[in-house]
């Protein structure tokens, strides 16, 4: 028998493998979140199994998203990436991509950790709010808002509370598979760190 799935991974194995393997998995490993980060912010405007598809690239192109790394990283390293057709090529959001290495150390300096940051939001363990259908599923919400708007007063990019809730979900600090599908109950009982 077919596992029932939430409905937004459809039938693409690239999509069913990120839904049953790491969507909503709860992460604490800083590099893994800057990946997120990084990812959820080059999405915007466009479909996540667009930017799935560049994944590889991407870890190619950011060597394998090590913040300290990109931080070191100026324009010119901009203007080589504007020639990769294996990621999005927009000035604006690979910029903020380098912007965002350098906060996200900062973040890690005076927390001792990113995840120990991001994870304060929901006081260190994922939300489980029970969505029976996927339309109760938000774009944002009142957590993702804070979490932005602080990211925001630090200075990162591309990072709304849109984009915010998709990395929470993404990563783990919301369960927001739909309670009929298999990972919903997989996930409940997983036990925070």
């Amino acid at each position: 028998m077919d596992k029932i799935r939430c409905g937004w991974c459809g039938s693409d194995p690239l999509y069913q493998a990120y839904h049953d393997q790491e969507w909503g998995v709860p992460v604490w490993d800083d590099t893994r979140l800057f990946e997120f980060l990084t990812l959820e912010a080059a999405q915007a405007g466009l479909s996540w199994i667009t930017i799935l598809r560049k994944r590889e690239a991407y870890r190619q192109a950011y060597s394998g998203f090590d913040p300290a790394y990109l931080a070191t990283l100026g324009p010119e390293q901009v203007e080589i990436w504007l020639q990769n057709p294996g990621i999005v090529r927009n000035r604006l959001k690979l910029e903020a991509s380098l912007n965002n290495a350098r906060r996200f150390l900062e973040i890690q300096r005076e927390f001792g950790s990113f995840a120990r940051y991001q994870w304060n939001f929901v006081g260190g363990k994922p939300l489980q709010p029970n969505r029976q259908d996927p339309s109760e599923v938000p774009a944002q919400t009142e957590i993702a808002v804070a979490y932005s708007k602080d990211l925001k007063k630090r200075g990162f990019k591309f990072l709304g509370p849109v984009v915010i809730y998709a990395h929470m979900q993404a990563c783990g600090m919301v369960n927001d598979h739909v309670t009929d599908c298999f990972r919903h109950k997989e996930l409940t009982k997983a036990a925070p760190r």
